[in-house]
């Protein structure tokens, strides 16, 4: 049973760390950016991720957990790249363009 109780305090840390990951991501993000993506407003997942890492450190209940859990799952899923969609995302790049592929720009052929 000691193994079980090991996972089990791994998993929930896993959720705590990728809720805390997601509540800094989403605060780092500009309020307009979440409107051009026609998501809901920063607020709103302000406060869901809040909720997320606090019931994550302060309720330990488990089906809490599990509806953070989703909601974290949406942002990283969906939000996330909706964002860096309507703020340039190139994961960093500063100065890139339309045709620039994975490997650097795309002369077509040339």
């Amino acid at each position: 049973m000691t193994a079980f109780g090991g996972f089990m305090s791994l998993l929930f840390l896993a959720m705590l760390v990728l809720a805390v990951a997601a509540l800094v991501l989403a605060a780092m993000a500009r309020d307009d950016a979440y409107r051009a993506a026609d998501k809901q407003n920063k607020m709103f997942w302000m406060i869901i991720l809040g909720v997320t890492v606090a019931v994550n450190l302060l309720v330990p209940i488990l089906f809490l957990q599990i509806a953070g859990l989703i909601a974290t799952i949406v942002f990283f899923v969906d939000v996330r790249p909706a964002l860096k969609q309507v703020l340039g995302g190139g994961g960093g790049r500063r100065g890139g363009s339309s045709s620039d592929g994975p490997y650097g720009p795309y002369n077509g052929g040339r």
